[in-house]
């Protein structure tokens, strides 16, 4: 009968054996923290760019509207020039409130946000202004399929003095200012757009 040969079991409890376990435990978490941060990076980025798209194109949609109402508002100045009337710029500037147009006011038009511009003209948002000399106010400019106007597209414009508070006066220029909004419903985008339209008056 054969006896069988039994080796002893290998028990290897050296340091450097112990020490090279507890490294690979080390990299194990260190590969599974790298791949979690990879991970919350990636949700980030796939959540935000939808966002920032729709941004994008809300903000270009505003100024496409501030870019309808300076054509809306130009072909109604050059109307009211040639059917006279309308004679020079003077009466037709927005001077509400006061320092509108003064450079040196708290209120000067361009130190305001255009939504403060908007809260000023209109607070009630019923698309009437409530103080005077605004050419168009909140005014709807897209059509749906069935011919009524889309409301979260409007524009507003307003003409101002842009010698207001010099000594010179001159009354053949002055700042068109139109104003573009999309609502989105949880925000609304603005943009703005100022020319400076300039008529030639007789003898000059």
């Amino acid at each position: 009968m054969k006896e069988r040969m039994r080796f002893p079991e290998s028990k290897d409890r050296s340091p450097s054996s112990l020490h090279e376990k507890g490294m690979a435990l080390i990299v194990v978490i260190l590969v599974l923290a790298f791949l979690q941060v990879v991970g919350v990076v990636l949700l980030t980025v796939t959540s935000t760019g939808p966002r920032v798209a729709g941004n994008i194109r809300a903000q270009q949609q505003a100024y496409n509207g501030a870019d309808a109402g300076f054509d809306t508002a130009w072909t109604m100045v050059e109307e009211s020039f040639a059917s006279g009337n309308w004679i020079r710029f003077d009466g037709h500037y927005l001077t509400e409130p006061a320092g509108i147009d003064n450079p040196v006011d708290d209120d000067y038009f361009r130190k305001l946000t255009d939504m403060e511009l908007l809260e000023l003209i209109d607070p009630d948002e019923d698309g009437l202004p409530n103080i005077n000399a605004v050419l168009y106010c909140r005014q709807l400019y897209v059509r749906n399929p069935d011919g009524s106007y889309d409301p979260r597209y409007t524009f507003t414009a307003f003409l101002i003095d842009d010698e207001a508070g010099n000594a010179a006066v001159d009354p053949s220029d002055c700042l068109l200012v139109c104003i573009g909004t999309v609502d989105s419903g949880a925000s609304m985008s603005t943009s703005r757009i100022e020319i400076e339209l300039a008529i030639q008056l007789p003898g000059t």
